[in-house]
């Protein structure tokens, strides 16, 4: 959900907000977003993906990054700033890590629906990656007990490679050895 404004911010002041405040913020070409705080289901689903991700990369040149960790998509064709934190990015071209970030496209983002969050997943966030060259976005939505894995094809648009719910397995297209048991993913 944005932040009601009725101009547009700066990259900068955008960063001052986020100094003053303990909400998650996003900011994409000057509109800033206010993320919603995980419910216990989302924090739980979370966890199960970040462990078996950390697990399967330990020894692996890619590496994950649960929420809050900004990412600040780049792409020299693209202009404007874009300011996200993805609940789980995995990133395998570390040459744009610092302290406080990750510069470019992360290889995979999971996102975990909130219901006040949707459409930002949905749309906003599946458009955005998609631009980005975000590899491939899983979109996990604990509302319908689903998973929805979109790959970019070799004209750079997602296509949807998977979807299951309550009960299957998804495989990643660029992680092979990471797959989910959807029942297992969603068990209380």
């Amino acid at each position: 959900m944005s932040l009601p404004n009725e101009e547009l911010v700066s990259l900068k002041k955008f960063y001052q907000m986020r100094e003053q405040t303990d909400q998650l913020l996003e900011y994409i070409d000057g509109v800033v977003y206010m993320s919603p705080s995980p419910s216990t289901v989302h924090q739980r689903l979370s966890m199960r993906l970040a462990a078996q991700l950390y697990n399967l990369l330990e020894s692996d040149d890619c590496e994950v990054f649960p929420a809050p960790f900004d990412v600040k998509l780049s792409n020299e064709n693209i202009p404007g700033d874009k300011v996200v934190i993805p609940d789980l990015s995995v990133i395998c071209d570390k040459s744009g890590l610092d302290d406080q970030q990750y510069t470019g496209a992360p290889t995979m983002i999971i996102e975990i629906i909130s219901p006040s969050n949707q459409a930002h997943d949905l749309i906003t966030k599946l458009n955005l990656y998609m631009q980005y060259g975000v590899k491939e976005y899983w979109i996990v939505n604990p509302l319908l007990n689903t998973i929805m894995v979109y790959a970019l094809n070799e004209k750079a648009k997602y296509e949807q490679k998977d979807i299951v719910r309550e009960k299957g397995i998804v495989t990643s297209t660029v992680l092979p050895d990471f797959s989910v048991d959807a029942e297992k993913l969603f068990q209380q």
